[in-house]
This record gives structure tokens, C-alpha cells and sequence, in this order.
């Protein structure tokens, strides 16, 4: 299981991770090869309290699927279970994920805080994920993929710009930023 790579640490238990990355791991699996969510009562009451939270999926060390919730609508657990479907089976970038996918799957599960507005100025790449919005369009780059590419804040803005498919320099003219920070753990 993998340590955290951005934002705000030790919020989650390693019981409590490992307790996430289960459920999410039986919702993919049992979803794939079933069509059908696995029902789960938590043994960590916390993870029953409301969350937002992404899940993302890689295979080869690729991308394979990202989906989530930036506000809690529902227990953390069933946020994650949700979410993980979300990217096996939803995300517009990818075909399904197909049963003989899943055991070469890896999942990371990034635990969300509330959104704020941020100043550009004030944004710290590998602490904080951005939102950007203007008009009808809006992007979400979660915080560590600021780090995975090696991005600095001008080109972790203009990334996110261009996940809204905004011009790149739109986070200089009139568009909402805000920033929130995740607690991101793995397989």
C-alpha cells in the first residue's frame, strides 16, 4: 500500500486505507464480473460519515479511469464504491474496463477537503488540486498530478485551464479558482 503523495497526511488510519482500498477493490471486481454493487457495512465508523473523494485507476502504470465527488453526498465508503464503478465503467476517456482488466488494476483512492477560493499567487502545486470555472466550462486536476508531471504553479494553472477546455491564461482573466487539498493513498 503506498503513502500519501500530497496534501494533508494521517487523517485516515493504515487500518482505515486498507479497510477504503478493500471496499473499493470488491466494488470494482464484483461490478465488472457481476453488474452489481457490493453491499459493505464498514468496521471503521468514520469511513461511514459523509466524504467527497476521487478514485483513479491505473493499469501499465497508465491512466485507466478517474471519477469523483468534490462535495460529500454520501458516506465516504459508498463515495468510494460510487466512484470507483464511476472510472471502471464512465469515464468518457476510456472503453469499460473489461473482467480480465481488473486484476491488473490499481487503485487510488484521493480523500477530498472542502473546496476554497484561492488566489493564483497562493496556489502550492503538490498541496493543492484546483477547480477552475468560467462560464459553462469547469476542470479538476487533483494535487498530485501537478507532481507526476513536474509542473510548476503557472503550468499546473494552465493545465487546468485546459482540462475545462479553457485557454490556458483563462485562470488570469475573471475565472473562479479554488483549491482544496486530499489525503491520497494506493495499492
Amino acid at each position: 500500500m503506498g503513502e500519501p503523495t500530497a496534501g494533508r497526511q494521517g487523517t485516515f488510519s493504515p487500518q482505515e486505507r486498507e479497510e477504503l482500498l478493500r471496499i473499493a477493490r470488491r466494488a470494482l471486481s464484483t461490478y465488472v464480473s457481476e453488474g452489481r454493487m457490493p453491499v459493505e457495512d464498514p468496521a471503521h465508523a468514520s469511513l461511514s460519515a459523509p466524504g467527497a473523494a476521487f478514485v483513479t485507476l491505473r493499469g501499465g502504470g497508465r491512466l485507466r479511469g478517474c471519477i469523483g465527488y468534490t462535495e460529500p453526498h454520501a458516506p465516504l465508503y459508498r463515495t468510494v464504491q460510487e466512484c470507483t464503478v464511476a472510472a471502471a465503467t464512465e469515464d468518457p476517456r476510456f472503453p469499460r474496463v473489461t473482467a480480465g482488466e481488473v486484476g491488473d488494476l490499481r487503485i487510488e483512492i484521493s480523500v477530498l477537503t472542502p473546496m476554497s477560493p484561492v488566489r493564483p499567487e497562493d496556489v502550492k502545486t503538490g498541496v493543492h488540486g484546483l477547480m477552475i470555472r468560467k462560464g459553462e466550462r469547469r476542470g479538476l486536476l487533483l494535487p498530485q498530478v501537478a507532481l507526476e508531471h513536474g509542473w510548476d504553479r503557472d503550468a499546473f494553472l494552465s493545465q487546468v485551464c485546459a482540462k475545462a477546455g479553457l485557454p490556458s491564461d483563462a485562470w488570469k482573466e475573471g475565472a473562479e479558482l479554488h483549491s482544496f487539498t486530499a489525503e491520497v493513498f494506493g495499492e
